[in-house]
């Protein structure tokens, strides 16, 4: 399938990692699968998820104040705790939490309201369900091998037990597409079994049959539409479309312990170096077991949105800027390639140089502020282009996270990446 346009122009999305882990802010289902914390006690968090103050709509609403344009939340993770009234298993908060209720179909209503796309993550594993320790795959990290979560000695196999268990998870999907219509599935777990062990394709075609444009992520293998890093903005970008997955602090979802928070401008910075590359942001929020975002990350959000409002040209609507060694920073380029938008970081304390530059530039200006900026080319000889020297903005045209300068050009982008003359 061809990449649907809107996710490759949506550069922001919130990631939303929520469920019973919140309860007491443990990691989600890893705590338990690697014996951080008994399974009977993980488990009873099931008593302690109220949602008593989820409100999807002021979610919706803050994801985007913050400039996102998508949002995946949850739907199941590892630990098999559904956050929808699945009529596959029995695990899920509708039947065994406070909650009591669907948590998944007013988010989806939510995100719609405020014109945002709805993704749902949902892990191929469930290291609670009877039927899925019931094979093994020998390429599983060695850390990872022999747990009685995942996997039974190769004498013990039951492929009996495992088609149950994959009719489990793709009935669990069907649900997901009949009723909830996702504009993106986010799936995970996918290192714990071979693609023909998942049924990747038949799964795949599941998924199509209802909703034929949904994107899927690289997890889904061989059928899926985009790669997804984690945790670091690669230095060499994957080849085509691909969204950067990271934390706001070293958590997915929500630990009462965790304050080593990423500042508002390293934020910034993640999300321009990473469009700046060709990808996009997909940040995770952790709602607390009630469903109140924590104050710190609202007002993380709140930040980047107002950067993004400031400086939306040089977001939405660009693709990929200079490869490396062009502008010490990143950059994006307008669609139809005639205006490219340089990220500055620090106070310039010297002209602001770019090389490679063969296209003629027009003008430069402050993205935000429209205050023009003098430039000059110096040197080149013959095909060799000079270098472009865009003249410091002043203190008052300087952004508190990140300046953007507007260079336009006199016709489509055109860049010298050649060796020079010998």
């Amino acid at each position: 399938m061809a990449m649907r346009p809107w996710f490759p122009d949506a550069k922001f999305g919130i990631f939303i990692h929520w469920g019973i882990y919140a309860v007491d802010g443990v990691q989600e289902s890893w705590s338990f699968f690697e014996g951080d914390v008994p399974h009977e006690t993980y488990m009873a968090q099931l008593d302690g998820f109220t949602a008593a103050n989820y409100d999807p709509r002021a979610w919706a609403a803050l994801f985007a104040r913050a400039g996102a344009r998508y949002a995946v939340l949850t739907s199941r993770h590892h630990d098999g705790v559904a956050l929808w009234d699945t009529a596959l298993g029995d695990l899920n908060v509708v039947r065994h939490t406070p909650a009591g209720r669907d948590l998944i179909g007013p988010y989806a209503e939510a995100l719609r309201e405020q014109g945002l796309k709805v993704g749902l993550y949902y892990s191929h594993s469930d290291w609670n369900h009877p039927d899925y320790a019931s094979t093994r795959y020998e390429g599983r990290p060695p850390e990872q091998e022999n747990n009685p979560y995942a996997e039974v000695p190769e004498e013990e196999e039951d492929l009996d037990a495992w088609a149950r268990y994959l009719a489990y998870r793709d009935g669990q999907v069907n649900e997901l597409t009949t009723r909830f219509r996702p504009d993106l599935l986010w799936f995970d777990g996918e290192w714990e079994r071979t693609e023909e062990q998942w049924g990747i394709r038949e799964l795949a075609r599941l998924i199509r049959a209802e909703v034929p444009e949904c994107v899927l992520n690289a997890r889904m293998l061989s059928e899926g539409d985009y790669a997804t890093p984690e945790q670091g903005v690669p230095i060499e970008p994957p080849a085509g479309p691909w969204e950067l997955c990271l934390t706001f602090n070293d958590s997915w979802g929500f630990q009462h312990h965790d304050h080593n928070y990423k500042t508002t401008t390293q934020l910034i910075r993640y999300f321009t170096e990473t469009i700046g590359a060709g990808g996009n942001l997909l940040l995770s929020v952790g709602p607390k077991e009630d469903g109140t975002i924590p104050d710190e990350q609202v007002e993380r959000l709140e930040g980047m949105g107002a950067w993004i409002a400031r400086h939306a040209d040089a977001v939405y609507g660009t693709v990929a800027g200079l490869p490396a060694g062009h502008h010490y920073g990143p950059s994006t380029l307008a669609a139809d390639r005639r205006t490219l938008y340089l990220t500055v970081f620090d106070i310039p304390r010297a002209p602001i140089g770019v090389r490679g530059l063969v296209t003629p530039v027009r003008r430069v200006t402050v993205l935000g502020t429209g205050t023009e900026l003098g430039h000059q080319v110096i040197g080149g000889l013959h095909e060799v282009p000079g270098v472009l020297w865009i003249d410091p903005p002043a203190a008052a045209d300087l952004d508190d996270h990140a300046t953007v300068l507007a260079v336009e050009l006199d016709s489509e982008l055109e860049l010298y990446r050649g060796h020079g003359r010998s």
